[in-house]
């Protein structure tokens, strides 16, 4: 499938002030969640409408409303701060959670928390953390929403380098990859260069 990078003055603005180191942790959430929301609008482009009648004060006529359960799977911790500019504009979007660490000797990662909602199998799945990099958490993510029985799964970020980018399409092939900006490359610890940090870090203040 295809790698999408969401260019846009407004998405390429905000995404300067978050690469700031001097960005203090409110402002590195508050332009998150606006840049997820502006990102929302292409991602969601194929959403099924199912057509149905309303009244106007003027007259009865035909309108049509979103026919396809939305399921939101942050990967924790992260992922988490890019749901309220999400579910600002879906606010019926429901929500999973994935909890995955690396092992920092083997470099495996490993899951810790999984939790699911209803009817996933026939959900519109979007799997979101700010940060592809390896692409080993977001392959293994993906992994177990296919457990559960997701069918039609994207995958969305803010920033991606092509290692992750190929992992993903090497492993599954049928998820599209949707980023705010595709960056150089990773550095010999792992971050994505120029990059924004740790994304968790910068988020809940923690470093």
């Amino acid at each position: 499938m295809a790698f999408t990078e969401l260019k846009h003055p407004l998405i390429i603005d905000k995404l300067t002030r978050m690469r700031r180191k001097e960005t203090s942790s409110k402002d590195f959430r508050e332009n998150l969640n606006e840049i997820a929301q502006l990102m929302v609008y292409e991602i969601f482009r194929d959403l099924q409408l199912q057509e149905i009648e309303i009244e106007t004060p003027i007259q009865k006529t035909k309108g049509y409303t979103i026919d396809q359960p939305i399921v939101l799977v942050p990967i924790l911790r992260a992922g988490i701060g890019m749901l309220d500019g999400i579910q600002a504009l879906i606010p019926t979007a429901r929500i999973a959670h994935v909890g995955l660490y690396r092992d920092e000797e083997t470099l495996e990662i490993h899951q810790y928390f999984a939790k699911t909602t209803k009817d996933i199998d026939k959900s519109y799945v979007i799997v979101v953390d700010p940060m592809l990099a390896t692409g080993g958490s977001a392959c293994k993510a993906i992994d177990i929403v296919k457990e559960w029985g997701a069918k039609n799964i994207k995958f969305v970020c803010l920033v991606a380098v092509e290692n992750g980018i190929q992992k993903i399409q090497q492993q599954h092939p049928d998820v599209e990859i949707y980023a705010a900006s595709k960056d150089e490359y990773l550095n010999e610890k792992g971050y994505i260069v120029p990059g924004l940090g740790d994304a968790g870090d910068r988020i809940f203040g923690t470093k």
